[in-house]
């Protein structure tokens, strides 16, 4: 029987996958620095880095910019354990999809579609599916190129153990008919895996999703206001998950309906204090997202919003700092948004002035049905209107302070197109002596199936901070008087923002939305912690003969 067969799929005795055709993931380190900066020991990466950047002081309307030099020591543990995920929401669409997708892949499996065999894959997660530069070959002067996995022992998805919440009793196997978006053929393989899995009951609070979610919520923790119950019943679910297949460790992560935007009150949920008497209390502004939220921090267990509503209102940010337990999100970022911050970028990049964004979507799915909602729709709307504004703002040659180009988001609900959401947009901009250019963009996609390895990313980059820890350099050190103890990153992970719309960050620092920008933190700091330098494309070996 397959080491990994009980960790998704429940009771022993109801497996049928066999160890020769499990497939494990790799266990070995692909490469090694050699440098008097790094070194390894049996249980970690230690490095020393040089973190470079430039101050700028203005004075008069003129900037002196100073370069700066700061040391800084990273220590990765190479050990990554036993890793589970809590998804809320299991039950959904990128719940199903994502368990039916580990195990395919799993298993290796190919199955036939009417466009001929396909086979398990991790298309569409960044960590998985795409490489980047490791360096320059020593003999041949061309580039080293190596999968992003592997520039730091990482979990992999075919590991992970999957559970979790849904307001709807399905197993996943009926969940994932109801859902309509995998293959039939892909189900039959699967299904009896899938129908092994039954959600936990979750909290169901009707005045924060849409009236139209009602009929599915026959799963339900009682209770239909926040209390300590509900968070000490997360807890214990939390715990018991753990012990049951014996984690090293637990991410949870939330992919269920888009929940209103909850009012910011004083006295009630602007301080981590008043969060948690609102919730013994049972105040009405307190939304079923913060209450996991607020149970993933107390048991010191990453906790990622994938939905775009205010999950982490000011006091479940400061609870979290408390207790140094890690918060990310919000809202994934798969398709129209993500070719949004990549086109608005280049466009103002290129010196283009953008005036207008008029952004069309429908769609058919659960996702879609709960959005027909406005309450719901303005929490999307949101998180899909504020891509642009860092672009724009750093940009002070195109536009004046303040200036924005004219942003319209429509999402409409359509249940014929199902999971194959249409996203039209329309970008309308200056170019030279007072001319136009317009481009208009049509993209169809499988939502599901674009959101799952986002969420795949999301988690593999969250445990992965979890073995991070960091400490002042040598010389910061002798200044302020002491070793510098090690510590681990801000409780807030902005360094997922590259996976989410509107990522959270925090207080105090900017929001980055221009997806190379964020990808290129997410690289570098992985470079940092195996002590090589940012990769920059200067390129000088092949310029300067």
């Amino acid at each position: 029987m397959a080491p990994h067969a009980t960790d998704i799929t429940g009771p022993a005795e109801d497996i049928t996958i066999h160890q020769d055709t499990a497939v494990k993931s790799p266990k070995s380190e692909l490469f090694t620095v050699r440098s008097p900066n790094v070194t390894y020991t049996d249980k970690d990466i230690i490095s020393k880095y040089t973190y470079r950047t430039t101050e700028v002081n203005v004075t008069d309307g003129k900037y002196i910019a100073t370069p700066k030099e700061t040391l800084y020591d990273f220590k990765t543990e190479r050990n990554v354990g036993k890793v589970g995920v809590m998804l809320v929401g299991l039950g959904g669409n990128n719940g199903t999809t994502i368990t039916a997708g580990i195990l395919a892949n799993r298993r290796n499996l190919t199955w036939e579609t009417r466009e001929g065999p396909r086979a398990a894959n991790y298309y569409g997660s960044v960590i998985m599916g795409s490489t980047v530069k490791l360096g320059t070959d020593a003999k041949t002067n061309k580039e080293i190129n190596i999968p992003l996995h592997d520039m730091l022992p990482m979990a992999h998805p075919n590991d992970l153990v999957i559970g979790g919440w849904d307001i709807s009793s399905l197993d996943l196997a009926a969940a994932a008919d109801r859902a309509k978006v995998l293959e039939p053929t892909l189900k039959q393989l699967v299904r009896k895996e899938l129908a092994s899995i039954k959600p936990l009951p979750s909290i169901y609070y009707p005045d924060f999703i849409a009236a139209n979610q009602e009929s599915r919520a026959d799963n339900v923790v009682p209770g239909s206001k926040a209390s300590s119950e509900h968070v000490e019943h997360i807890r214990k679910d939390i715990r018991d998950f753990k012990a049951t297949h014996s984690l090293d460790k637990v991410i949870v992560l939330w992919t269920a309906n888009t929940e209103r935007y909850a009012d910011v009150l004083p006295g009630v949920n602007d301080t981590s204090a008043n969060l948690l008497a609102s919730i013994e209390s049972g105040h009405a502004e307190i939304a079923p997202s913060t209450v996991f939220a607020v149970a993933s921090i107390l048991e010191n267990v990453p906790f990622i919003n994938g939905s775009p509503q205010n999950t982490f209102v000011p006091g479940c940010l400061a609870l979290a700092s408390e207790k140094n337990s890690f918060l990310g999100g919000d809202d994934f970022k798969s398709g129209q948004t993500k070719m949004k911050s990549a086109l608005v970028d280049f466009l103002i990049n290129a010196g283009i002035k953008l005036t207008s964004i008029a952004s069309y979507n429908h769609l058919g799915n659960n996702d879609g049905k709960n959005l027909s909602s406005q309450a719901q729709f303005r929490s999307k709307e949101i998180s899909k209107s504020n891509v642009v504004d860092d672009m724009v703002e750093a940009n002070t040659v195109l536009y004046k302070p303040g200036e924005k180009p004219d942003h319209t988001v429509v999402i409409k609900y359509m249940p014929a197109v199902g999971d194959n959401k249409r996203a039209m947009d329309e970008y309308y901009a200056e170019i030279f002596l007072g001319g136009h250019q317009t481009i208009f963009i049509s993209n169809v996609c499988e939502d599901s199936l674009l959101a799952a390895p986002l969420i795949i990313d999301l988690i593999l980059v969250a445990e992965l901070m979890t073995r991070i820890t960091w400490r002042a350099g040598r010389k910061e050190q002798e200044s302020a008087g002491g070793k510098g103890e090690w510590k681990g990153f801000h409780s807030v992970l902005s360094v997922l923002s590259y996976m989410l719309k509107a990522p959270v960050v925090p207080e105090g620092t900017p929001v980055i939305n221009s997806l190379a920008r964020q990808r290129g933190c997410m690289v570098n700091v992985l470079r940092a912690c195996v002590g090589l330098e940012a990769e920059g494309d200067m390129g000088l070996e092949y310029k300067l003969f």
